[in-house]
Protein backbone atom coordinates (compact mmCIF):
# COMPACT_ATOMS: atom_id res chain seq x y z
CA UNK A 1 0.00 0.00 0.00
CA UNK A 2 1.46 3.35 -1.00
CA UNK A 3 1.27 6.62 0.84
CA UNK A 4 1.20 9.90 -1.10
CA UNK A 5 4.29 12.06 -0.79
CA UNK A 6 3.43 15.40 0.86
CA UNK A 7 4.10 18.50 -1.23
CA UNK A 8 7.68 19.76 -0.81
CA UNK A 9 7.13 23.23 -2.18
CA UNK A 10 7.18 26.08 0.32
CA UNK A 11 4.32 27.73 -1.52
CA UNK A 12 0.88 27.58 0.21
CA UNK A 13 -1.13 24.46 -0.59
CA UNK A 14 -4.41 25.11 -2.39
CA UNK A 15 -7.54 23.85 -0.62
CA UNK A 16 -8.66 20.40 -1.71
CA UNK A 17 -12.27 19.41 -2.31
CA UNK A 18 -13.24 16.51 -0.07
CA UNK A 19 -15.91 13.84 -0.36
CA UNK A 20 -17.11 11.42 2.34
CA UNK A 21 -16.75 7.70 1.72
CA UNK A 22 -17.38 4.51 3.64
CA UNK A 23 -14.24 2.54 2.85
CA UNK A 24 -14.19 -1.23 3.22
CA UNK A 25 -10.99 -2.59 4.80
CA UNK A 26 -11.91 -6.26 4.81
CA UNK A 27 -14.45 -8.41 6.65
CA UNK A 28 -16.74 -6.18 8.65
CA UNK A 29 -14.22 -3.35 8.86
CA UNK A 30 -15.73 -0.23 7.31
CA UNK A 31 -14.31 3.22 8.01
CA UNK A 32 -15.75 6.63 7.23
CA UNK A 33 -13.03 8.60 5.51
CA UNK A 34 -12.56 11.87 3.69
CA UNK A 35 -11.36 11.52 0.12
CA UNK A 36 -9.99 14.29 -2.11
CA UNK A 37 -11.84 14.62 -5.38
CA UNK A 38 -9.34 14.49 -8.24
CA UNK A 39 -8.92 16.93 -11.07
CA UNK A 40 -11.14 15.51 -13.78
CA UNK A 41 -9.48 14.12 -16.88
CA UNK A 42 -10.88 13.95 -20.41
CA UNK A 43 -14.33 12.37 -20.46
CA UNK A 44 -14.64 12.13 -16.66
CA UNK A 45 -17.57 13.31 -14.54
CA UNK A 46 -18.08 13.99 -10.85
CA UNK A 47 -21.51 12.89 -9.60
CA UNK A 48 -23.04 13.57 -6.20
CA UNK A 49 -24.83 10.39 -5.12
CA UNK A 50 -28.41 11.00 -4.02
CA UNK A 51 -29.53 7.38 -3.62
CA UNK A 52 -27.81 4.01 -3.69
CA UNK A 53 -29.28 0.53 -3.36
CA UNK A 54 -27.31 -2.31 -1.79
CA UNK A 55 -26.76 -5.20 -4.18
CA UNK A 56 -26.57 -8.67 -2.67
CA UNK A 57 -23.17 -9.20 -4.28
CA UNK A 58 -21.69 -6.88 -1.66
CA UNK A 59 -22.69 -9.44 0.96
CA UNK A 60 -20.71 -12.06 -0.97
CA UNK A 61 -17.68 -9.76 -0.92
CA UNK A 62 -17.86 -8.84 2.77
CA UNK A 63 -18.47 -12.46 3.81
CA UNK A 64 -15.51 -13.70 1.77
CA UNK A 65 -17.45 -15.60 -0.88
CA UNK A 66 -16.11 -13.39 -3.66
CA UNK A 67 -12.68 -11.81 -4.04
CA UNK A 68 -12.37 -8.04 -4.30
CA UNK A 69 -9.65 -5.40 -3.95
CA UNK A 70 -9.24 -4.17 -0.41
CA UNK A 71 -9.48 -1.45 0.77
CA UNK A 72 -12.13 -0.17 -1.61
CA UNK A 73 -15.43 1.69 -1.79
CA UNK A 74 -18.05 -0.95 -2.48
CA UNK A 75 -21.46 -0.85 -4.17
CA UNK A 76 -22.34 -0.16 -7.76
CA UNK A 77 -26.05 0.73 -7.82
CA UNK A 78 -26.77 4.43 -7.61
CA UNK A 79 -28.14 7.63 -9.05
CA UNK A 80 -26.90 11.16 -8.65
CA UNK A 81 -26.48 14.69 -9.93
CA UNK A 82 -23.67 15.85 -12.20
CA UNK A 83 -21.55 18.36 -10.26
CA UNK A 84 -18.65 18.72 -12.71
CA UNK A 85 -17.88 17.11 -16.05
CA UNK A 86 -15.39 16.88 -18.89
CA UNK A 87 -17.86 14.79 -20.89
CA UNK A 88 -19.28 16.90 -23.73
CA UNK A 89 -22.49 14.85 -23.70
CA UNK A 90 -23.34 15.81 -20.09
CA UNK A 91 -24.03 19.03 -18.25
CA UNK A 92 -23.85 20.11 -14.62
CA UNK A 93 -27.14 19.57 -12.79
CA UNK A 94 -28.28 16.56 -14.83
CA UNK A 95 -29.77 13.60 -12.98
CA UNK A 96 -27.95 10.50 -14.21
CA UNK A 97 -27.37 6.79 -13.75
CA UNK A 98 -24.18 5.05 -14.80
CA UNK A 99 -22.97 1.63 -15.84
CA UNK A 100 -21.27 -0.85 -13.55
CA UNK A 101 -18.60 -1.22 -16.22
CA UNK A 102 -15.97 1.16 -17.53
CA UNK A 103 -14.45 -0.33 -20.71
CA UNK A 104 -11.33 0.80 -22.55
CA UNK A 105 -13.04 0.85 -25.99
CA UNK A 106 -9.71 -0.12 -27.59
CA UNK A 107 -9.27 -3.88 -27.08
CA UNK A 108 -10.53 -6.59 -29.44
CA UNK A 109 -13.51 -7.40 -27.22
CA UNK A 110 -14.65 -3.79 -27.11
CA UNK A 111 -14.24 -3.53 -30.87
CA UNK A 112 -16.58 -6.47 -31.40
CA UNK A 113 -19.22 -5.10 -29.02
CA UNK A 114 -18.36 -7.12 -25.90
CA UNK A 115 -17.54 -4.15 -23.68
CA UNK A 116 -18.97 -6.07 -20.69
CA UNK A 117 -15.91 -8.30 -20.91
CA UNK A 118 -13.32 -5.69 -21.92
CA UNK A 119 -9.77 -6.94 -21.42
CA UNK A 120 -8.96 -3.79 -19.42
CA UNK A 121 -12.30 -3.54 -17.65
CA UNK A 122 -12.74 -1.47 -14.52
CA UNK A 123 -15.94 -1.67 -12.50
CA UNK A 124 -17.91 0.60 -10.24
CA UNK A 125 -17.54 -0.55 -6.63
CA UNK A 126 -14.82 -3.08 -7.49
CA UNK A 127 -11.62 -1.01 -7.63
CA UNK A 128 -8.83 -0.62 -5.08
CA UNK A 129 -8.98 2.53 -2.99
CA UNK A 130 -5.26 3.14 -3.54
CA UNK A 131 -5.60 2.85 -7.33
CA UNK A 132 -6.09 5.64 -9.86
CA UNK A 133 -9.86 5.42 -9.24
CA UNK A 134 -10.45 5.70 -5.48
CA UNK A 135 -13.92 7.29 -5.75
CA UNK A 136 -15.32 4.33 -7.68
CA UNK A 137 -18.19 3.06 -5.50
CA UNK A 138 -21.56 4.36 -4.36
CA UNK A 139 -20.98 4.01 -0.60
CA UNK A 140 -19.85 7.61 -0.79
CA UNK A 141 -21.14 11.12 -1.16
CA UNK A 142 -19.62 11.37 -4.64
CA UNK A 143 -18.33 9.14 -7.41
CA UNK A 144 -16.04 9.85 -10.36
CA UNK A 145 -17.23 8.38 -13.65
CA UNK A 146 -14.47 7.49 -16.07
CA UNK A 147 -13.98 8.22 -19.73
CA UNK A 148 -16.06 5.75 -21.82
CA UNK A 149 -18.17 4.74 -18.81
CA UNK A 150 -21.77 4.68 -20.05
CA UNK A 151 -24.00 7.34 -18.48
CA UNK A 152 -27.76 7.71 -19.00
CA UNK A 153 -29.67 10.88 -18.05
CA UNK A 154 -32.99 10.10 -16.39
CA UNK A 155 -36.19 12.09 -16.12
CA UNK A 156 -37.56 13.39 -12.85
CA UNK A 157 -40.53 11.03 -13.19
CA UNK A 158 -38.41 7.93 -12.52
CA UNK A 159 -38.08 7.35 -8.75
CA UNK A 160 -34.57 7.34 -7.32
CA UNK A 161 -34.88 3.76 -6.11
CA UNK A 162 -36.00 2.42 -9.49
CA UNK A 163 -33.27 4.38 -11.27
CA UNK A 164 -30.60 3.05 -8.91
CA UNK A 165 -31.78 -0.54 -9.35
CA UNK A 166 -31.67 -0.09 -13.14
CA UNK A 167 -27.87 0.21 -12.97
CA UNK A 168 -27.33 -3.41 -11.95
CA UNK A 169 -30.38 -5.62 -11.48
CA UNK A 170 -32.46 -3.91 -14.17
CA UNK A 171 -29.77 -3.80 -16.84
CA UNK A 172 -28.65 -7.36 -16.11
CA UNK A 173 -32.21 -8.60 -16.59
CA UNK A 174 -32.42 -6.75 -19.89
CA UNK A 175 -29.26 -8.57 -20.99
CA UNK A 176 -30.79 -11.88 -19.88
CA UNK A 177 -33.97 -11.23 -21.82
CA UNK A 178 -31.92 -10.48 -24.92
CA UNK A 179 -30.13 -13.81 -24.53
CA UNK A 180 -33.43 -15.61 -23.93
CA UNK A 181 -34.79 -14.44 -27.26
CA UNK A 182 -38.48 -14.12 -28.22
CA UNK A 183 -40.81 -15.10 -25.38
CA UNK A 184 -44.19 -14.92 -27.11
CA UNK A 185 -46.14 -18.13 -26.59
CA UNK A 186 -43.45 -19.84 -24.50
CA UNK A 187 -43.53 -21.15 -20.96
CA UNK A 188 -40.90 -19.32 -18.91
CA UNK A 189 -39.40 -20.40 -15.60
CA UNK A 190 -37.90 -17.75 -13.30
CA UNK A 191 -35.81 -19.37 -10.58
CA UNK A 192 -35.04 -17.12 -7.60
CA UNK A 193 -37.24 -14.10 -6.87
CA UNK A 194 -34.70 -11.61 -5.69
CA UNK A 195 -34.57 -8.20 -7.32
CA UNK A 196 -33.45 -9.63 -10.66
CA UNK A 197 -36.01 -12.40 -10.55
CA UNK A 198 -38.88 -10.04 -9.81
CA UNK A 199 -37.92 -7.74 -12.67
CA UNK A 200 -37.55 -10.79 -14.93
CA UNK A 201 -41.06 -11.96 -14.05
CA UNK A 202 -42.48 -8.62 -15.13
CA UNK A 203 -40.31 -8.57 -18.26
CA UNK A 204 -41.45 -12.07 -19.26
CA UNK A 205 -45.11 -11.23 -18.66
CA UNK A 206 -44.81 -8.01 -20.65
CA UNK A 207 -42.87 -9.92 -23.31
CA UNK A 208 -45.88 -12.07 -24.12
CA UNK A 209 -44.91 -15.38 -22.47
CA UNK A 210 -47.72 -17.93 -22.45
CA UNK A 211 -47.01 -18.65 -18.78
CA UNK A 212 -44.41 -17.42 -16.31
CA UNK A 213 -43.66 -19.73 -13.39
CA UNK A 214 -41.83 -18.32 -10.35
CA UNK A 215 -39.96 -20.46 -7.83
CA UNK A 216 -38.48 -19.26 -4.55
CA UNK A 217 -38.46 -20.44 -0.94
CA UNK A 218 -39.81 -17.13 0.33
CA UNK A 219 -43.59 -17.00 0.15
CA UNK A 220 -43.76 -13.20 0.37
CA UNK A 221 -41.50 -12.82 -2.63
CA UNK A 222 -43.60 -15.36 -4.51
CA UNK A 223 -46.69 -13.31 -3.75
CA UNK A 224 -44.97 -10.24 -5.24
CA UNK A 225 -44.26 -12.31 -8.37
CA UNK A 226 -47.88 -13.48 -8.47
CA UNK A 227 -49.07 -9.87 -8.36
CA UNK A 228 -47.04 -9.22 -11.52
CA UNK A 229 -48.65 -12.12 -13.36
CA UNK A 230 -46.54 -15.16 -12.44
CA UNK A 231 -47.88 -18.61 -11.65
CA UNK A 232 -46.62 -19.96 -8.34
CA UNK A 233 -46.61 -23.78 -8.21
CA UNK A 234 -47.78 -25.60 -5.13
CA UNK A 235 -44.92 -26.59 -2.78
CA UNK A 236 -45.22 -30.24 -3.78
CA UNK A 237 -44.40 -29.39 -7.41
CA UNK A 238 -41.44 -27.13 -6.64
CA UNK A 239 -39.40 -29.59 -4.60
CA UNK A 240 -36.08 -31.24 -5.39
CA UNK A 241 -37.66 -34.56 -6.35
CA UNK A 242 -40.36 -33.15 -8.61
CA UNK A 243 -40.41 -33.56 -12.39
CA UNK A 244 -41.14 -30.07 -13.72
CA UNK A 245 -43.04 -29.54 -16.93
CA UNK A 246 -40.63 -28.52 -19.70
CA UNK A 247 -40.06 -24.85 -20.38
CA UNK A 248 -39.07 -23.01 -23.52
CA UNK A 249 -37.02 -20.49 -21.49
CA UNK A 250 -35.52 -20.82 -18.03
CA UNK A 251 -33.93 -17.89 -16.17
CA UNK A 252 -31.69 -18.68 -13.20
CA UNK A 253 -31.07 -15.95 -10.61
CA UNK A 254 -30.62 -17.89 -7.36
CA UNK A 255 -27.11 -19.26 -7.90
CA UNK A 256 -28.15 -22.37 -5.99
CA UNK A 257 -27.53 -25.98 -6.98
CA UNK A 258 -31.29 -26.58 -7.16
CA UNK A 259 -31.79 -23.50 -9.29
CA UNK A 260 -29.10 -24.32 -11.83
CA UNK A 261 -29.98 -27.99 -12.22
CA UNK A 262 -33.71 -27.29 -12.42
CA UNK A 263 -33.24 -24.65 -15.12
CA UNK A 264 -31.10 -26.99 -17.20
CA UNK A 265 -33.04 -30.20 -16.65
CA UNK A 266 -36.48 -28.72 -17.28
CA UNK A 267 -35.74 -27.38 -20.77
CA UNK A 268 -38.11 -28.39 -23.55
CA UNK A 269 -36.94 -29.33 -27.05
CA UNK A 270 -35.28 -26.22 -28.46
CA UNK A 271 -35.29 -24.64 -24.99
CA UNK A 272 -32.81 -22.09 -23.73
CA UNK A 273 -31.45 -21.68 -20.19
CA UNK A 274 -30.00 -18.31 -19.18
CA UNK A 275 -27.86 -18.47 -16.04
CA UNK A 276 -27.10 -15.21 -14.21
CA UNK A 277 -27.14 -16.06 -10.50
CA UNK A 278 -23.82 -17.88 -10.16
CA UNK A 279 -21.62 -14.87 -9.45
CA UNK A 280 -19.78 -16.35 -6.44
CA UNK A 281 -17.91 -19.62 -5.95
CA UNK A 282 -20.28 -22.36 -7.11
CA UNK A 283 -20.18 -26.16 -7.31
CA UNK A 284 -19.66 -27.94 -10.59
CA UNK A 285 -22.58 -29.70 -12.25
CA UNK A 286 -22.79 -32.82 -14.38
CA UNK A 287 -23.89 -32.09 -17.93
CA UNK A 288 -25.36 -34.57 -20.41
CA UNK A 289 -24.15 -33.40 -23.83
CA UNK A 290 -26.40 -35.89 -25.62
CA UNK A 291 -29.43 -34.23 -24.02
CA UNK A 292 -28.29 -30.87 -25.40
CA UNK A 293 -27.46 -32.20 -28.85
CA UNK A 294 -30.55 -34.30 -29.43
CA UNK A 295 -32.83 -31.69 -27.87
CA UNK A 296 -31.38 -28.62 -29.58
CA UNK A 297 -31.09 -27.14 -26.10
CA UNK A 298 -28.90 -24.14 -25.26
CA UNK A 299 -27.27 -22.99 -22.02
CA UNK A 300 -25.82 -19.49 -21.83
CA UNK A 301 -24.57 -17.17 -19.12
CA UNK A 302 -24.86 -13.43 -18.51
CA UNK A 303 -22.52 -11.29 -16.44
CA UNK A 304 -22.33 -7.49 -16.66
CA UNK A 305 -24.17 -5.84 -19.55
CA UNK A 306 -23.83 -3.55 -22.53
CA UNK A 307 -24.76 0.18 -22.61
CA UNK A 308 -27.99 -0.54 -24.48
CA UNK A 309 -29.17 -2.71 -21.59
CA UNK A 310 -28.86 0.18 -19.13
CA UNK A 311 -30.91 2.39 -21.44
CA UNK A 312 -33.50 -0.38 -21.78
CA UNK A 313 -33.66 -0.84 -18.00
CA UNK A 314 -34.31 2.85 -17.39
CA UNK A 315 -37.12 2.79 -19.96
CA UNK A 316 -38.56 -0.50 -18.68
CA UNK A 317 -38.60 0.45 -15.00
CA UNK A 318 -40.22 3.78 -15.76
CA UNK A 319 -43.40 1.79 -16.50
CA UNK A 320 -42.89 -0.96 -13.94
CA UNK A 321 -45.73 -2.24 -11.78
CA UNK A 322 -43.33 -3.19 -8.98
CA UNK A 323 -44.26 -1.56 -5.69
CA UNK A 324 -40.89 -0.10 -4.73
CA UNK A 325 -42.11 1.01 -1.31
CA UNK A 326 -42.87 -2.63 -0.51
CA UNK A 327 -39.84 -4.46 -1.93
CA UNK A 328 -37.11 -2.07 -0.73
CA UNK A 329 -36.30 -0.84 2.76
CA UNK A 330 -36.91 2.55 4.28
CA UNK A 331 -33.83 4.71 3.65
CA UNK A 332 -30.79 4.19 5.86
CA UNK A 333 -27.78 6.45 6.38
CA UNK A 334 -24.27 5.79 5.12
CA UNK A 335 -23.18 4.99 8.67
CA UNK A 336 -25.75 2.18 8.85
CA UNK A 337 -24.47 0.32 5.80
CA UNK A 338 -21.99 -2.02 7.60
CA UNK A 339 -24.69 -3.53 9.80
CA UNK A 340 -26.98 -3.92 6.80
CA UNK A 341 -24.37 -5.62 4.61
CA UNK A 342 -23.20 -7.98 7.36
CA UNK A 343 -26.72 -8.94 8.39
CA UNK A 344 -28.60 -11.93 7.04
CA UNK A 345 -30.69 -11.13 3.96
CA UNK A 346 -34.41 -11.03 4.64
CA UNK A 347 -37.50 -10.73 2.50
CA UNK A 348 -36.80 -7.16 1.39
CA UNK A 349 -35.03 -7.17 -1.99
CA UNK A 350 -32.89 -4.06 -1.59
CA UNK A 351 -31.78 -1.79 1.22
CA UNK A 352 -31.86 1.85 0.22
CA UNK A 353 -29.10 4.27 1.09
CA UNK A 354 -30.34 7.87 0.94
CA UNK A 355 -27.65 10.52 1.12
CA UNK A 356 -28.24 13.70 3.02
CA UNK A 357 -28.09 16.77 0.83
CA UNK A 358 -24.36 17.42 0.72
CA UNK A 359 -22.03 19.81 -0.94
CA UNK A 360 -18.39 18.97 -1.40
CA UNK A 361 -16.48 20.80 1.26
CA UNK A 362 -12.88 21.95 1.16
CA UNK A 363 -10.07 21.10 3.51
CA UNK A 364 -7.04 23.40 3.82
CA UNK A 365 -4.64 20.54 4.54
CA UNK A 366 -3.46 17.51 2.59
CA UNK A 367 -4.46 14.84 5.12
CA UNK A 368 -2.71 11.64 4.09
CA UNK A 369 -4.41 9.72 6.91
CA UNK A 370 -7.73 10.39 5.22
CA UNK A 371 -6.56 8.93 1.92
CA UNK A 372 -5.51 5.40 2.77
Amino acid sequence: MTTPTPPTSSAPTAPMEMARALVWHGGGDFRMQEVPTPALQEGETLVEITTATICGSDRHTVLGRRSAPCPSILDHEGIGIVRATHNPDLRVGQRVVFSVTSPCMECDRCERGMTAKCRNLKKTGHEAFDSDWPLSGTYASHIVLRNHQPVVPVSDSLPDVAASIATCAGATVMACMEQAGPLAGKRVLVMGIGMLGLIAVEAAVRGGAAEVVAIDRNQTRLEWARELGAVVPAPSTAGVDSEPEPFGITLEFSGSALGVTTCINSLDIGGRAVLAGSVAISPSYALDPECLVRGWRTITGVHNYEPRHLEQAVEFLADSRIDWDTVVSAPIALEEVPAEVEGAPGTILRATLRQKKLSIRTSPLYQTDNLY
